[in-house]
């Protein structure tokens, strides 16, 4: 998740690290952690939101899409601001920013309100993120590194698989009278806590003094916004003709970024994103994959969140025990990726996806069932198909990169992930509320087989990839 975790690794030197114990460690991924969890964890407390500050759909969604886009357009500059003015610097500051913009969301008085605080939340946990495997990578070697960066996985995915859990938790808790609040608020004790540490604890480093690309980052901001924004707002709008304008204009303003990045790399100036990369068809093919698959887990959440509660009527709690279903597969899928993948090479990621889509299917089957443990066979399976394709696509997609490229690259893909993430919920927030109308159970079913769809054409999408062994 960083841009220049490759050449960080390389060019860092071995004698000073071994003194670092893993006091580091747990600073940065306390802030890991809370990044990744307030992604997630915000979905089983979507229709208390929905209640007590009276949003309409598009509020609803952007409370989930808002943070994701920010989070996914920020992040490469975030780790050039790293590298330019020190990662233990631009680390504490993002840490910081995150846990005010945290108590701003707890203390939303309105829906809007709550929508400004998630975009900006998501803009700090770009600044913080990438930040992460850097610091990391300075201070470990050998062995404990590769230790380091297992543990960091493993709290992404506690954080998203978990998340449900611990927010169906706090809300039943109900600390202080807080409710769904608690979510955002209890952000701010670690936060503060983090930040005495990792002023103390946290070596200073920096990286290849590029600046930053302002001009790239409008630019991709203003893309996505106008295909996230409209997919938002416009149905519930009617679709005025400022939704057409920017959907008609998102493409136009991609193209002007593409421009923009090769002149930049043809004057000799880091561009905001190497499109040489793409020249490697694994890479290329690998980044498409993880934008349409990304869709998928944010928007699956989304949906079975509202579903849960709403079309139900379970409580936060038990809404986030049944999602725990899905974080059994995941891990289960995590024990045995390896294993598969060594069998299997990139065709596992087409039989993921096609585990995601009947897992969706069967889950769409048991829609209307009379009790939701009957979800519990479809959401077990979309998690360990989803654990199928998340854990091996990064080493699929950067397999053939040069290791000079592979913290550029890493970061290109993993905010390739985030839009999709941020997409997925806007296209099937048009969908479950397009169908709402016969009910929320045909709306989530509904919504269920358009994933499954999605899941297939992943799995199209990794036959393009080069077999093993070929130059292409």
């Amino acid at each position: 998740m960083t841009t220049r975790t490759a050449d960080l690794v390389v060019a860092a030197p071995a004698g000073p690290r071994e003194r670092f114990g893993w006091a580091p460690l747990l600073v940065v991924l306390t802030g890991t952690f809370m990044t990744f969890l307030d992604f997630f964890i915000v979905n089983v407390a979507l229709p208390s939101i929905q209640g007590r500050l009276h949003a309409g759909p598009a509020a609803i969604q952007l409370v989930v899409a808002g943070f994701g886009l920010a989070f996914a357009v920020g992040m490469i500059s975030g780790g050039r601001l790293g590298d330019l003015y020190g990662r233990r610097r631009m680390f504490t500051v993002g840490l910081a920013l995150f846990t005010v913009t945290s108590a701003a969301c707890g203390l939303a008085p309105t829906a809007g309100f709550l929508d400004v605080a998630r975009v900006l939340q998501g803009g700090a946990a770009a600044m913080m993120t990438p930040q992460v495997l850097a610091i990391l990578g300075t201070i470990y070697t050998g062995p404990r590194r590769a230790k380091a960066f297992a543990a960091y996985g493993m709290t992404m995915g506690i954080a998203g698989v978990g998340g449900q859990l611990i927010g169906g938790a706090l809300i039943a808790l109900n600390p202080a009278g807080a409710g769904w609040r608690s979510i955002f608020l209890i952000n701010v004790p670690v936060g503060i806590t983090a930040l005495a540490l990792a002023r103390r604890i946290l070596p200073e480093s920096r990286g290849e003094r590029a600046r930053v690309d302002l001009v790239g980052t409008v630019l991709i901001t203003a893309a996505l916004t106008g295909i996230v924004l409209p997919l938002v707002e416009g149905r519930q709008q009617g679709w005025p003709a400022w939704t057409v304008l920017c959907l008609a204009a998102a493409p136009v303003l991609l193209a002007v970024f593409v421009a923009h990045q090769r002149a930049r790399a043809a004057g000799g100036r880091a561009p905001l994103v190497r499109l040489a990369l793409f020249r490697d068809r694994a890479f290329g093919v690998g980044t498409l994959t993880g934008i349409a698959f990304g869709a998928v887990p944010a928007s699956f959440f989304f949906v079975l969140a509202l579903y849960l509660q709403d079309g139900r009527g379970l409580s936060p709690l038990v809404s986030g025990v049944v999602f725990s279903a899905v974080g059994v597969g995941f891990f289960a899928a995590m024990l045995t990726a390896e294993r598969m993948t060594r069998r299997m090479g990139r065709q596992i990621l087409a039989v993921g996806a096609a585990v995601v889509a009947a897992g969706c299917l069967l889950a769409a089957c048991a829609a209307r069932a009379g009790t939701a443990l009957e979800l519990a066979p479809g959401l077990v399976t979309v998690g360990f198909g989803i654990g199928m394709v998340l854990v091996p696509l990064t080493a699929t997609a950067l397999a053939r990169i040069a290791a000079e490229h592979a913290g550029a690259a890493s970061g290109v893909l993993t905010t390739g992930q985030q839009v999709g993430g941020a997409l997925g919920v806007a296209v099937i927030g048009v969908v479950f509320f397009g169908a709402v109308g016969g009910g929320i159970a045909h709306a989530f079913a509904v919504s269920l087989v358009v994933l499954a769809v999605l899941t297939v054409a992943t799995a199209a999408l990794v036959q393009l990839l080069p077999r093993p062994g070929s130059a292409s």
